[in-house]
C-alpha cells in the first residue's frame, strides 16, 4: 500500500526525503540508507521502493535485494546492514514507547493504549521516529494532530 502521510506533504511529489513508509521497510529489511545515497536515486528508483511491498519474509527478502542492488549502481558503493530489532516497538499495540508518550507529553497529549492499538503500524513506526531526539522531530506535533491523537 503506498501510504504518505500529510505530513510530508511537501516532498511527496519530488521525493527529495525519505518518505516514512520507506524507512519502515528499511528498518525491516535491515539496510542502512542515508539521504545522500537516496537522492542519487532516479524518481522511477524511488517509486519503485514507494510501491514495492515489504511485509512478507519474501517481499522483505526482495526489497532488501533491490536496495542493494541500487545502491551500488547508483552510489558504487556496498549497501550497509543495519541491526534487525526482533521485537520492534511498532509492532506492540500493547505498549507505547516511552519517548512517545514524553514526546506527547510535550505538546499536552496522554495517549492511551486504545490509541496506540487502533493506530496501523506505519502510524506507530512515525511516531517512535519522530519521537527520537536524534531526529529533526518538528513533524511530530502534525502527526499526533493527523493520526487524531490531539
Amino acid at each position: 500500500m503506498t501510504m504518505f502521510f500529510q505530513f510530508e506533504a511537501d516532498f511527496v511529489e519530488s521525493l527529495h526525503c525519505i518518505p516514512m513508509q520507506v524507512r519502515l521497510k528499511l528498518d525491516t529489511c535491515g539496510i542502512k540508507l542515508k539521504l545522500n545515497q537516496w537522492n542519487k536515486f532516479t524518481q522511477e528508483d524511488r517509486r519503485a521502493l514507494v510501491e514495492q511491498p515489504g511485509t512478507t519474509n519474501q517481499e522483505i527478502r526482495e526489497y532488501r535485494k533491490l536496495l542493494q542492488k541500487l545502491i551500488l549502481e547508483r552510489t558504487g558503493e556496498e549497501a550497509k546492514d543495519m541491526p534487525l530489532d526482533e521485537a520492534p516497538a511498532w509492532l506492540d499495540s500493547k505498549h507505547i514507547p516511552e519517548a512517545v508518550q514524553e514526546k506527547a507529553g510535550e505538546f499536552g497529549a496522554i495517549l492511551t493504549v486504545e490509541q496506540w492499538a487502533s493506530l496501523e503500524i506505519v502510524q506507530r513506526f512515525a511516531l517512535i521516529k519522530l519521537s527520537r531526539s536524534s531526529h529533526e522531530n518538528s513533524n511530530f506535533l502534525p502527526a499526533l494532530q493527523e493520526f487524531n491523537l490531539v
